[in-house]
């Protein structure tokens, strides 16, 4: 898949990375919402990247870059997440490529409608612009679509997918009960900001060894139950098909993600962490 396309990136790192509140908050939400919240907790977090594994004549022969990400917000007020990934590849002809991908969302704390705002630059020139929003409807059985960018459009599904905060939450919810797999659609305003996808997660027991990131073996983070997942993108109402792309990562219980593997298809970016920091919380009122 071309990495000029925001579809991958976005997704990649919004599906990794989501996080919501820490465990301090649950003693301040009602009984009912307690029991259901999954403690995420707010950060900011740098992954530098580089050419994991390069196949095929159409593969870069060399990659480099680096993935910011930043995430506030409560399940009162809701998620807002920025994200950034830059990109530099080197094709095996031609002059080297950057890829600036940037994006906006904010997410309703009940994972009942979504806002983003993506733009994909390559070589410094807009190639790309997504505004809009989705709703889902109060029996959460549809869900409405509407874009300002790329053109103005209104698109109303027979669905109702996961956003990205709320696709983590039950993911960890899923392999805090000892899941091995976990499927749902998934919507989070990337590609044409109107395409929903099949997903298909398959969940590793709980990781022993010390994490593959440094920025997390010495930090608040070093005891932190953590499961190696690999989740896998289809289209939709094509599970049983070859997927799109896949991405695996070590997903903390607290929301946090680390030991990053972007895969393209005919190459893969690994992306460690190189920092982290833990982000004060906001409380519900």
């Amino acid at each position: 898949m071309s990495i000029s396309g925001s579809s991958f990136r976005s997704r990649a790192f919004r599906c990794v990375s989501a996080s919501a509140l820490l465990p301090v908050l649950l003693l301040a939400l009602p009984p009912v919402l307690a029991q259901e919240a999954v403690p995420l907790v707010p950060h900011r977090a740098v992954y530098d990247l580089s050419l994991g594994k390069s196949t095929g004549t159409s593969a870069p022969t060399a990659a480099r870059g680096r993935i910011a990400f930043d995430f506030t917000g409560s399940r009162c007020d809701g998620f807002v997440t920025t994200f950034r990934q830059m990109t530099e590849l080197q094709p095996s002809e031609g002059a080297t490529r950057m890829s600036d991908m940037r994006s906006t969302t904010w997410e309703e704390g009940e994972g009942k409608s979504f806002r983003f705002n993506i733009e994909t630059l390559v070589d410094g020139r807009s190639t790309e612009k997504i505004d809009g929003t989705a709703e889902k409807a109060k029996d959460d059985q549809a869900m409405s679509i509407d874009l300002k960018s790329p053109r103005p459009t209104r698109r109303d599904v027979d669905a109702s997918p996961l956003f990205p905060t709320d696709q983590v939450r039950k993911l960890i919810a899923a392999a805090r009960e000892g899941k091995t797999t976990f499927q749902a659609k998934v919507f989070d305003g990337s590609a044409t900001g109107q395409k929903i996808y099949d997903t298909l997660t398959v969940i590793a027991p709980a990781a022993t060894a010390a994490p593959a990131d440094e920025a997390l073996r010495d930090s608040a983070m070093k005891d932190v139950r953590r499961w190696p997942v690999v989740v896998s993108y289809f289209e939709d109402g094509k599970p049983d098909g070859a997927p799109n792309y896949v991405l695996s990562f070590d997903l903390y219980e607290n929301g946090v993600s680390g030991n990053l593997k972007l895969d393209y298809g005919d190459f893969v970016l690994a992306g460690p962490m190189t920092k982290l920091d833990l982000l004060p919380v906001k409380d519900c009122k």
